[in-house]
């Protein structure tokens, strides 16, 4: 007669491997550690880069055409808000700072003169302590003629300026911005990718 399938009382059942359930339950034994360690991994990271965005670098888009050619409108750019805690804002830097005329708006201009440097522009071209200032960064199609008188900068303060100078609304409109409002410098640019490097 053919083997039944069926096991009469007593009978032991010869098996290659491990219970299903036993086998499921020791590949779900394997798995709950290496989940935890995903999860661990994935909670540090988070948590570092909640840090690096809310005290170092903060990635924001450029809104407008004020900074062009050095910055154009949509562009992605990492802001450094950590750096002048180490260092100066010197002359050249280009910082993002809260608009003084309406704080809930963040501005993004070039610094130009800082405290004490005597200002002023004849006919577009600038001149910082009497001295004409070379500025490679303003194409001609991007400069324009207007004049301001000259001033002193006061303390804790900078003149800043974009570099599209017939686009943009700046400290010759709205005077040298306080120390306090100056939040972040702009260090480097991520999108386009034909962008990509540092912002200078």
């Amino acid at each position: 007669m053919p083997e039944s399938s069926l096991l009469g009382p007593g009978s032991k059942q010869q098996t290659s491997g491990p219970a299903p359930e036993n086998a499921a339950a020791g590949e779900g034994a394997r798995l709950r550690p290496a989940i935890g360690v995903w999860l661990r991994d994935l909670i540090v990271s988070l948590a570092i880069s909640a840090f690096i965005i809310i005290f170092i670098y903060q990635p924001v888009k450029v809104e407008g055409t004020s900074m062009m050619p050095s910055l154009e409108d949509q562009e992605r750019i990492f802001v450094n808000k950590f750096v002048y805690r180490l260092e100066p804002i010197s002359r050249g830097d280009i910082v993002v700072f809260r608009y003084p005329r309406d704080p809930s708006k963040s501005y993004i201009k070039r610094v130009i003169g800082t405290a004490g440097d005597r200002i002023r522009i004849d006919g577009g071209q600038v001149y910082v302590n009497g001295e004409a200032l070379d500025e490679d960064y303003v194409p001609p199609a991007y400069a324009d003629s207007r004049s301001y008188a000259e001033i002193v900068v006061p303390a804790n303060c900078y003149f800043v300026l974009g570099d599209h100078r017939s686009m943009s609304n700046d400290s010759r409109d709205f005077g040298p911005v306080n120390q306090s409002y100056i939040y972040g410098k702009a260090v480097f640019g991520y999108w386009p990718m034909d962008k990509l490097g540092r912002v200078r």
